[in-house]
């Protein structure tokens, strides 16, 4: 399967799953939303699976978008991707998505994140935005000052928490986090906002498929500060156990970001995560450490 051919099955997969939960909101049945665009019961099924027979003309979109009640967002968004789909681009769309008909406000790695089977997350600056609370992400996107105005932070921090839904998904993706301590310890905002985040940080820690464990300051010298903050994505085999896309390595900046799936550079960054791996603290200890630092704010 070659990468151009993936990247379009993971578009279709992920509208797919906004149009199944636009018409499960909508109240309607596959037979029910059949019945009303005049369809088999079996395209909606087959287009919810992201099917890449499916052709998603742009009069059929439409249609769907006003029977379900889309948001004006979600319009955007769909009509957007299923706009790719016929689009026929070559050039491998991950690579220069600034390029693309995505709505800039669109992260083509919220895209990669709903679809991936597991995240694996070092962080040596903030609490990862899956795990944030709404004051701390709001600090998060007003730093450094001026950069965004009020309005960019706003619906960034929108954006931040409507990711989170993702963590409720029947079949959310397996979560692993490791942070440096710094990241708990590090003063951001008041002593209210400190301590709201790490008891949030205590609970999703908690939930299952979610593993947050602690770098300490004594590891020393460690791969995360060569690497520094990065995610590594792998993604779910299809029915005859081919994958559906490569793994791949994520690096974000301040004014874009970079996707790695080169077999050396995901290896690179493999390499990285087992020497972290190895000297972070246990799963356990770390929730210790967390409880610890919580203790010292509520005193």
């Amino acid at each position: 399967m070659s990468l151009e051919t993936v990247g379009s099955a993971l578009i279709r997969r992920h509208i797919g799953r906004r149009f199944a939960d636009l018409r499960t909101k909508a109240g309607l049945s596959q037979q029910q939303a059949a019945d009303r665009f005049q369809r088999g019961r079996t395209t909606i099924v087959r287009m919810e699976d992201g099917d890449p027979a499916v052709r998603f003309r742009e009069s059929d979109v439409v249609t769907m978008l006003d029977t379900y009640r889309a948001s004006t967002e979600d319009r955007v968004l769909l009509l957007a991707l299923t706009a790719e789909t016929r689009n026929g681009n070559k050039k491998g769309w991950w690579h220069d998505y600034t390029e693309s008909g995505l709505p800039e406000w669109f992260s083509l790695y919220v895209l990669l994140e709903d679809s991936a089977a597991s995240i694996r997350k070092y962080e040596s600056e903030l609490v990862p935005g899956l795990l944030q609370t709404e004051r701390y992400a709001e600090i998060s996107a007003s730093t450094p000052s001026g950069y965004l105005d009020t309005g960019e932070i706003r619906r960034r921090v929108e954006v931040r928490m409507e990711r989170q839904n993702l963590l409720a998904r029947p079949h959310a993706p397996k979560l692993d986090f490791i942070l440096n301590e710094a990241v708990i310890r590090r003063p951001v905002g008041d002593a209210e906002v400190r301590a709201e985040q790490l008891r949030h940080l205590l609970a999703m820690a908690g939930r299952p498929g979610i593993t947050v464990r602690i770098l300490p300051y004594s590891a020393g010298f460690h791969g995360g500060m060569a690497a520094s903050a990065f995610n590594l994505l792998g993604f779910p085999a299809g029915p005859h156990g081919e994958p559906l896309e490569p793994p791949l390595a994520y690096v974000e900046t301040l004014t874009g970001a970079m996707y790695l799936n080169k077999p050396d550079e995901v290896a690179a960054y493999e390499l990285v995560w087992r020497d972290l791996k190895k000297k972070a603290l246990s799963v356990a200890t770390s929730r210790e450490v967390i409880e610890e630092a919580l203790k010292g704010l509520e005193k």
